[in-house]
This record gives structure tokens, sequence and C-alpha cells, in this order.
């Protein structure tokens, strides 16, 4: 019970501090790509802590669970764990709670990937409504860009199977072909980097555990994140102002400095676009993703170290 308990300590420090510690820099507005891979290994290795706290609470409170977990260990591990019977009320309510939490992660993911689907379906549906298709167009057909009628400047992306990018006709008219490509690339982006499964599994643990403060940081920064990372990939290819200017050109109507949640970062991401800080060297960008990765292993080290020690000793 003791490295469980430890687990679940590491584990609450984790997610109590990792939100202010990344909140520090300013390095994760200049790469977009590499904060996002940090924050998932930070989420990974909280959720690991929980995972292997579970596992071993579960071996100290039943036989059935130690003989599984460690089948194939010699004694001298098992008892570096100290699985005795003392404290196995507490280490199979702690499983116990923990396995419901891992249950509950389940249903608040499948409720996000379902509410997901039925959000396009609707929007699908509204589509096809406003922009029905003509008697000789095939009912199968998968046009993967759609032209809307409509006079205000929009474009969004519907994703799935045939991810499809919706462009109203009042954005044809404002941007010009080059601001209008980078607007394709943005959203092209988003769907190279499977970014709407990233944005499920952050509404899950946020929807599901809100009063975690990494949970709830992770997708607030997660929605800001992959929107600076699709604006450098379009960037990249038809450059800074370009892309700055189509997005304001998306947004002035509506306010391009809105406050409503979905463009409350648009201001910010002009500003960025328009003065752009220096990319870090490649060595840092590579130093801080290998530094990331071995956040994990914190708590596999943790668990593993009695064992280890055994074996060793």
């Amino acid at each position: 019970m003791v490295i469980a308990m430890t687990l679940l300590v590491l584990g609450g420090l984790t997610a109590a501090m990792a939100p202010r510690v990344l909140a520090r820099g300013s390095w994760p507005d200049r790469e977009p790509v590499v904060a996002l891979w940090v924050w998932q290994c930070v989420v990974a290795a909280v959720l690991l802590c929980c995972v292997l706290a579970m596992a071993l609470a579960g071996a100290a409170a039943w036989n059935g669970v130690r003989g599984h977990l460690f089948a194939p260990a010699p004694s001298q591990v098992i008892d570096a764990y100290a699985l005795g019977q003392d404290g196995q009320r507490w280490a199979a309510a702690l499983a116990l709670l923990l396995a419901c939490g891992g249950a509950w992660t389940a249903v608040m993911l499948t409720r996000e990937v379902r509410r997901g689907r039925a959000e396009r379906r609707r929007r699908r549906a509204e589509l096809l409504t406003r922009s029905p298709r003509l008697p000789w167009e095939a009912a199968d057909a998968s046009d993967r860009l759609v032209v809307l009628e409509d006079d205000r400047p929009d474009a969004w992306l519907l994703t799935g199977p045939t991810p499809r990018l919706v462009i109203t006709t009042g954005a044809l008219r404002r941007l010009n072909r080059r601001q209008l490509d980078a607007v394709t690339a943005h959203e092209q982006g988003h769907v190279r980097a499977r970014h709407h499964w990233l944005l499920h599994c952050a509404g899950a643990l946020a929807g599901g555990f809100p009063q975690v403060p990494v949970f709830a940081a992770f997708q607030q920064q997660v929605h800001r994140l992959i929107e600076l990372a699709a604006d450098d990939v379009a960037s990249r290819r038809f450059g800074r102002l370009t892309t700055a200017l189509a997005l304001v050109g998306l947004n002035e109507d509506r306010g391009a400095f809105a406050r409503d949640p979905h463009h409350a970062h648009v201001p910010h991401r002009v500003h960025r676009l328009l003065g752009p800080a220096q990319r870090l060297p490649a060595a840092h960008r590579l130093r801080l993703a290998a530094a990331a990765t071995l956040i994990p292993a914190v708590p596999l080290l943790v668990a593993f170290a009695p064992g280890l020690r055994a074996l060793g000793g």
C-alpha cells in the first residue's frame, strides 16, 4: 500500500502543479506542437499514477488479483511490495474507487465521441438543407469542398471519415486566392494531426473530473494550441501575413476580437502571426520533447523500483 499511496501523492502533485509550471513560460506559443506533446505526457503520467495505484491496491486486497499481477515474479519481488493482510479493507476501497474513476472516464469519453458524431450529423443535415444536391449529383458523393451561399464570410471543417471543408460565398468574395489557400491549409492541418480526437479526450477528462486542475487546464490549452499549430501549418506554406489577413477577414464581421469562447483567441492568434517570435532551436525542441517523454516514466519507476531492488539485491 505504501507504493500505491506514493503514486497517488505523485499524481496529485503533478495534477496540481503542472498547470502552474507550464503557464510560466512563453515557449508554448512559439512551439505549440511541442507544447501539446508536453501536455499529453503530463496527463498520461497522472492517469498512469492512478492505474498503477489501482493495480497495486487490488493486489494488496485480493489474492486473485495478486496472482495475476505477480504471476511470473519470484517470491522476493512479491515480498518487496509488502502485500500483507493489514489494511485489506482500505486497499479494496481504494482499488474500487480508482476503478470507478476509470469506468467514469470511459463513460465520459464515449459520451464525448457520441456527442461529436451527433453534432456532425446535425451539421451535415443542415448543410444538405442549405446546399441541396442537384438532381444529377450522386447521392453518395463525398465532396471535400462545399461552397455555401451566405453573405457572412466563414469557413469550417466537418470532421468524419471524409472530412469536408465548408466555405461561404462571403468568404470567397472577401479573401483572395492565397488567403483561401491559407484557410484550406489551416483546416487540413487539423485533419492530419487528428485534433478532433485530442479534443474528445480533453473534453472527457475535464467533463468527468472538473475539479482536477490539470484536466481543466488541458482542455483549455488544447483548444488554444491546436489553433496555433494549424496557423503555423498555414503560415509555413503561405506566409504569416497572408494567414493573419485571412483570419481577420473571416472574423471581422462577427468581431475579429469577439469574446465568445470559440473566437476568444483570435486577437492573440492575429498578434502572434503579425509579430512572430523566433522558433526555439531544434536542439531545444528535441530536449523538451525528450524530457516530456520521460514524465510518464516517473510513475513506472516508482511502481517497479521495489521489485527491481529485490531482483538486484
